[in-house]
């Protein structure tokens, strides 16, 4: 499988589940359209339907929903839209809090929806850089 062989990282520390759903994914969008940044696209789209980023490896998202994780993911290629980095943007803000305390972010009682969404991407940044 040259999937497995492409792994990035961070789903090198993530669970079997979220490993399968990215090189399967990438192995069928080599088979359509080559290897290179378009199948690594592919495979991070399919894995932000199910998965999204905590610290330095990816999750499933809470309660198992399903679907598109920010604008970028919920529009047609090419058309643009912002991306949540791997985070939930559709998250509760319950679980966006929960996760902020997991990744011991201070202040975050005080912060708003957006705020959390902010802080957890830079703490995914952060996280990703110390572990690589």
């Amino acid at each position: 499988m040259p999937g497995r062989q492409e792994l990035p990282s961070t789903l090198e520390r993530s669970s079997n589940e979220a490993q399968r759903t990215w090189v399967k994914a990438h192995d069928s969008a080599v088979e359509q359209y080559g290897e290179g940044e378009r199948a690594h696209r592919v495979a991070y789209g399919a894995l932000k339907h199910t998965h999204e980023k905590v610290g330095d490896h990816w999750e499933r998202k809470e309660g198992g929903r399903k679907g598109p994780s920010d604008p970028r993911s919920a529009r047609p290629r090419r058309q643009g839209g912002r991306s949540g980095e791997g985070l939930d943007e559709h998250a509760t803000k319950e679980h966006l809090y929960d996760l902020a305390r997991r990744l011991d972010i201070d202040g975050r009682s005080r912060m708003s929806k957006s705020d959390l969404l902010d802080a957890i991407r830079k703490a995914n940044r952060s996280r990703t850089r110390a572990a690589s």
